[in-house]
């Protein structure tokens, strides 16, 4: 019975991967960055009181998705269909570039991770390290809303 519930998750979990939208998923991934910065950005701009616990475990969620975006996946070539799809194809003739930009936005965010703000000054300086970032990569490579 054992290797028979195995067999049937393994082909439950493959199947579901073979049909994975990479649209949908990197759009999951973007909004749940969107949210962990969201609870950030009012401390950083003193509409809330800064707590250290708070930014230290929100970074440390950000941290832990951003090792999700795996830009290979998450952007096949050709994976712009769709009304709402708001990629761009300079991703795929300057793929260099992005898959750079997303490394660098990886890379930016476990260290701010690793070494949390201490201060509401502090967490501003990061979290315009890590926004610089987003913006930079949605300027060129993602369309406009609308």
């Amino acid at each position: 019975m054992k290797t028979f519930l195995l067999a049937l998750t393994t082909v439950t979990l493959i199947s579901g991967a073979a049909f994975a939208d990479p649209h949908e998923d990197r759009e999951a991934l973007m909004k749940s960055f969107g949210q962990q910065l969201g609870q950030l950005a009012p401390m950083a701009k003193g509409e809330k009181p800064f707590d250290a616990a708070a930014t230290a475990a929100a970074l440390e969620e950000l941290h832990a998705r951003s090792e999700k975006f795996d830009a290979a996946a998450l952007f096949p070539e050709g994976s712009t269909d769709g009304a709402d799809n708001r990629a761009l194809p300079i991703i795929w003739t300057d793929w260099d570039d992005f898959a750079a930009r997303v490394d660098k936005y990886k890379a930016d965010v476990a260290e701010v991770a690793a070494n949390p703000p201490a201060d509401q000054a502090a967490l501003g300086v990061a979290l315009g390290k890590i926004g610089g970032n987003c913006g930079s990569c949605h300027e060129v490579y993602r369309a406009p809303e609308g």
